[in-house]
């Protein structure tokens, strides 16, 4: 099995046309060690020193040189639509006010599959649709690389927000 060992940024390793990828969902992609597969068929060891949350284009490299390319997989979700862009901001708050890891497009907001937030969504006037796409998240303000914990909020944070941390 081929060992990779240390991670890359996108544009920060020689990617090449032909450079075998490795497809992984969101939370696949936040890795110290663990088994993958390659396009090309290849057993890789992602053998980090720590906990790495990878984004799409990003590149291991293997102990002997080699690099794969991370894709990210397509992975349940829903759109979050807006018919204004004020209105759009607004879910956006919503959704920020609870907690739930967003990708922030242009046009829609990507949220994991979740019936109570698409509901949400929809009764403050906008739309909710299922799609299938690549997920990459916000870093958020408190954990700055790409990757939510999920975590009860029974322990002290260290930020303020008077709001209720009861989730439906």
């Amino acid at each position: 099995m081929i060992r990779a060992t240390h991670h890359a940024p996108a544009g920060a390793w020689p990617a090449l046309p032909d450079t075998p990828e490795i497809a992984l969902d969101f939370d696949a992609r936040h890795r110290r060690r663990i088994r993958l597969e390659a396009s090309n068929g290849d057993a890789v060891l992602l053998d980090l020193g720590q906990a790495i949350a990878m984004a799409d284009g990003d590149g291991l490299q293997a102990e002997d040189g080699r690099w794969f390319r991370i894709r990210a997989k397509p992975e349940p979700l829903i759109a979050v639509t807006a018919p204004t862009r004020h209105l759009l901001m607004k879910l956006a708050w919503h959704l920020g006010n609870r907690h739930t890891p967003a990708e922030i497009q242009a046009d829609r907001i990507l949220i994991r599959h979740d019936h109570v937030l698409a509901d949400m969504a929809r009764g403050l006037g906008g739309h909710a649709e299922p799609v299938e796409a690549p997920f990459q998240p916000e870093g958020g303000a408190y954990h700055g690389h790409g990757h939510d914990h999920a975590h009860d909020h029974d322990h002290p944070h260290d930020h303020d927000h008077p709001h209720s941390h009861t989730h439906d």
